[in-house]
């Protein structure tokens, strides 16, 4: 049997990275099986919907390089993928659930089930529900006529249906990643599968959708785990063959226990959604991992390695590595940590992978920003200079900004530790040799620089630093000599003309 395998988020909201790796997984496991990718928008609480999250889900993942084979835009013969336009779909499921006996309706107020559930605390049950002891007592085609069922359907009377969970079986949940799950009914509640309004549950409409769809893998979330059970019976109920589950370990916050959340990444200064959303009702901007100038590989790869082991040292993996090396089996059960300084190395890691020329193109913008008139040449030796010193494409021209304008101030700390009362006169003799330099070059500019360190009998330490704090203004930096032949003669002696004559002073 082919491979099929669905994404189903919810249009309530951006989506989460944990929904990210959601997707990446099912998309990994289809692809390395030659399989489908299908894309569904489970829109069923319409009383959660949000304006623009459908698009932003789709977005998401065409930054990310996962094209889905079939969804609401993307064709395929198993359509509409939105639950919403499939409405007309569900009742007869649900209808043939209460012909079978595994569902009935429900009449229930909501003042009637607030009661409920304060007679069973007060019984001191610990998690009151609905479930196969209490539906006896409540107002369901259980409990009352057919008749007065027949009344209540005819008259309108506002009902649900809920599921007939069978009383003190075990559940067996096969799951790839962990195992046999064994859960007894006793501890489940009747959920509801249909409501008055027309609209399925989640429950019946994904067990339907995935039947229909014909989905050979269901590939989720660790937090649906509690439903498994449930959708394992509806699968018997309709006489199905269940799919094969694999539930996946939550991503957990970097601080402390718990699920990583919006709250963690707006306290600790890192996104949590991979592009920025803004609130259509409040306005309120939440930052997204493209805009904070990360590569959608590197963000990819990142998210590959939360939960997933590929049982190698390897950690970088082009999209193309991941397809042929992940498997399901070597997803953890625990709880993956993120680690926001991580995803920090990750994306310096493909910034450094990248040629010089094509570096120097991605930071042209930010040069033009900035006002910088130099030319892509320019630009592509800025890259070669500075992309060992950068996790980000901006930091390139930030940590090089003196690769563009004159230094205003020198380091601090260079400059009390090591410009001393006769530096002026040691650069100004520098500066005297380097003038002789008919060919600017990185390697001449070092083979003057070590004669006259020889001829003058000085240490490395005594002149190079402070070389490098007239011309660029800092403590550290790249090559100084390849800065030098980047710069030119002319501009190299005007920086050390200046910074002589204001270290200076400030010496004296």
């Amino acid at each position: 049997m082919k491979v099929r395998v669905r994404f189903a988020p919810s249009p309530t909201g951006p989506l989460h990275m944990g929904g990210v790796r959601t997707a990446l997984y099912n998309y990994l496991f289809a692809k390395k099986h030659g399989g489908s990718f299908i894309l569904r928008i489970e829109d069923t609480d319409q009383t959660r919907f949000v304006e623009g999250a459908e698009d932003y889900i789709k977005e998401a993942l065409a930054w990310c390089g996962m094209i889905p084979d079939e969804g609401p835009g993307f064709g395929g013969k198993f359509g509409p993928y939105k639950q919403s336009e499939r409405k007309e779909i569900y009742k007869e499921y649900a209808d043939r659930l209460i012909n079978s006996g595994y569902a009935y309706y429900a009449f229930d107020t909501p003042e009637e089930l607030d009661a409920m559930r304060e007679r069973l605390k007060k019984a001191k049950v610990a998690s009151p529900q609905y479930n196969t002891i209490t539906r006896d007592t409540m107002r369901n085609s259980l409990t009352l006529s057919e008749e007065e069922v027949s009344r209540l359907l005819q008259e309108g009377h506002p009902y649900v249906i809920r599921f007939k969970m069978p009383r003190k079986e075990d559940v067996r949940v096969q799951d790839v990643i962990r195992g046999w799950v064994v859960v007894n009914t006793i501890q489940l509640d009747d959920k509801v599968l249909f409501k008055s309004d027309g609209m399925p549950t989640y429950h019946l409409a994904n067990i339907v959708d995935d039947h229909k769809m014909e989905i050979t893998h269901v590939i989720r979330g660790e937090e649906w785990l509690p439903s498994a059970p449930l959708h394992v019976l509806l699968y018997q109920a309709f006489g199905w063959d269940a799919p094969q589950f694999a539930h996946l370990p939550l991503l957990l916050k970097p601080d402390g226990n718990g699920k990583l959340s919006k709250r963690d990444g707006d306290r600790l200064g890192f996104p949590v959604f991979p592009l920025e959303w803004s609130d259509p009702k409040t306005g309120e901007k939440s930052s997204g991992y493209r805009e904070n100038g990360y590569f959608a590989e590197s963000f990819v790869n990142m998210l590959s390695m939360l939960g997933w082991n590929p049982g190698t040292p390897q950690e970088i993996f082009s999209m193309d590595e991941l397809i042929e090396a992940f498997s399901l089996e070597r997803v953890g059960k625990a709880g993956a940590k993120f680690d926001p300084n991580k995803t920090k190395w990750f994306n310096q890691q493909y910034l450094r992978a990248y040629k010089d020329e094509e570096l120097g193109k991605m930071i042209e913008p930010i040069a033009k920003e900035k006002e910088y008139d130099v030319s892509l040449e320019y630009l592509t030796e800025v890259s070669r200079l500075m992309k060992e010193r950068a996790s980000f494409l901006p930091e390139i021209v930030e940590n090089g900004q003196y690769l563009f304008e004159v230094p205003k101030e020198y380091d601090e700390k260079t400059t009390r530790k090591k410009w001393k009362e006769d530096t002026p006169q040691v650069m100004e003799g520098l500066r005297a040799e380097f003038e002789k330099i008919s060919d600017w070059n990185a390697e001449n500019c070092h083979s003057v620089f070590i004669s006259y360190l020889e001829k003058k009998e000085l240490g490395m330490g005594r002149v190079l630093p402070n070389l490098r704090l007239l011309i660029t203004g800092q403590g550290m930096g790249p090559s100084m000599f390849d800065i030098m032949a980047l710069l030119g003669k002319e501009e190299c002696f005007n920086r050390m003309k200046k910074g002589i004559s204001e270290l200076g002073i400030a010496a004296n």
